[in-house]
């Protein structure tokens, strides 16, 4: 089992289990005990007036001068019996035992044949005795049926198993609470770093438990390190562009610009330019950040006023105002800037932007352009698998740049034709 809460509840239901049972157990043996010598004590006393009755006559003959005035005696098959012999013969017994006759040790559960007409068990009382005025060796027996032991355990059994059950449910109920109310600042650890990686803080708060505010403090500082490694690793990209790109532009100034040089040059900046964004798209992602997505949308637009006027096209935006981007403006930004290039590059007259989120997001940018057929949809989010090497100028990198920055943000890009017969490119990512 891989839960903590069902590891400790199934421990807590096999102790308390095995706990009852054995409080069970051992309490039945104590009242079984107690009944028990309860019963013996009776039949211990009914003895001692037996044998206070009895006599030996001047032919050293032993008789019963009384016999007890218990109604148990008087009716057959009641178990209860008693019986006193003198040297093996028997010389008085209960009216209950009718012609019969107790044999057998002391204290046994006796039944079957000797023990009266009914047959059932007993409990067995006897006392061996001699009389000072007579050599006879005498024996008083009494007996009393198990029947009514048992009942009477029954009696005590049943209220004790019931009190036991009980007892067992409250203890599970307990139990239960328990667990849940100790397990509950983890299950608000797990809310707070959901809550992280949605965006909505950036921190973990420490909770009330001593045993959590180590593993809260090393995630946090986890966290801070992360933001360090980002901009870290964005200053050291920003460095190896400036290294690389100003030498390649002197270089271009120096050629002529019909020189066979300036396509080597022209390639040499399209794969520096993607591995630097390809890089940066790969590389550390701040966590606990929340972007608005459509004042990205509206600075986007502003950007392309010019070509969408150039070219006479239209853009309509259909966003919800609370729409949120679970990551940073600048990967919303590289996102939406090269899908919207891309559809103003392409598009005749119209750009449709849509965003929808419920349990998850979805941003759809369409053109009214030539789209694209299903074959070449897979090519274009390949890196430089440009699909317009005689048509406008472009490297080629765009849609795989916002190809990679959605699976790093545990999303996808899809190609689809749109509506208008253009191209439909769809983010789907996380809420």
């Amino acid at each position: 089992m891989r839960s903590i809460r069902g590891r400790l509840l199934l421990l807590a239901a096999v102790w308390i289990t095995a706990a009852l049972l054995a409080a069970f157990l051992f309490i039945s043996a104590l009242l079984e005990d107690f009944v028990t010598d309860r019963f013996d004590a009776e039949a211990g006393g009914i003895a001692d007036g037996l044998i206070a009755m009895i006599e030996v006559d001047d032919d050293g003959r032993v008789e019963l001068d009384d016999r007890p005035a218990d109604p148990r005696f008087d009716l057959p098959f009641t178990g209860w019996y008693w019986q006193i012999a003198a040297d093996g013969r028997v010389v008085a017994r209960s009216d209950s035992l009718l012609d019969g006759r107790l044999d057998g040790p002391e204290g046994e559960f006796l039944g079957g044949h000797g023990l009266g007409a009914d047959g059932g068990v007993l409990r067995v009382l006897r006392r061996e005795l001699t009389i000072p005025d007579s050599d006879a060796r005498i024996s008083v027996t009494v007996t009393a049926p198990q029947d009514q032991i048992d009942a009477s355990l029954g009696h005590i059994s049943r209220p004790l198993a019931i009190a036991l059950a009980v007892l067992g449910i409250g203890l599970a109920i307990a139990s239960v609470l328990q667990v849940t109310l100790g397990l509950q600042s983890l299950d608000h650890l797990r809310n707070d770093l959901a809550r992280v990686r949605a965006g909505k803080a950036e921190r973990l708060t420490l909770p009330d438990v001593s045993e959590l505010r180590p593993l809260t403090t090393e995630i946090n500082a986890s966290l801070d390190q992360n933001i360090t490694l980002l901009a870290r690793s964005r200053q050291h990209l920003g460095n190896l562009a400036h290294s690389l790109k100003t030498p390649l532009a002197a270089l271009a100034n120096e050629l002529p610009g019909d020189h066979h040089g300036q396509n080597l040059i022209t390639r040499m900046d399209r794969l520096i330019g993607w591995h630097l964004r390809r890089a940066r798209s790969a590389g550390p992602r701040l966590l606990g950040q929340r972007t608005e997505i459509r004042p990205v949308i509206d600075d986007i637009l502003l950007v392309l006023r010019w070509p969408m006027q150039d070219k006479g096209m239209t853009a309509s935006v259909t966003c919800p105002p609370d729409a949120v981007f679970a990551g940073e403006r600048q990967d919303l930004e590289e996102m939406i800037g090269n899908l919207c290039e891309n559809a103003v590059k392409w598009g005749e007259t119209r750009l449709l932007i849509r965003v929808r989120q419920d349990d998850r997001l979805e941003l759809r940018i369409e053109d009214d352009g030539p789209g694209m057929s299903d074959t070449d949809a897979p090519r274009a989010l390949i890196r430089g698998g440009r699909l317009d090497e005689h048509g406008a100028s472009g490297s080629g990198l765009g849609l795989a740049i916002v190809a990679d920055l959605a699976a790093l943000h545990g999303g996808e890009l899809r190609l689809e034709r749109a509506d208008a017969g253009g191209l439909a490119a769809i983010l789907d990512l996380p809420a």
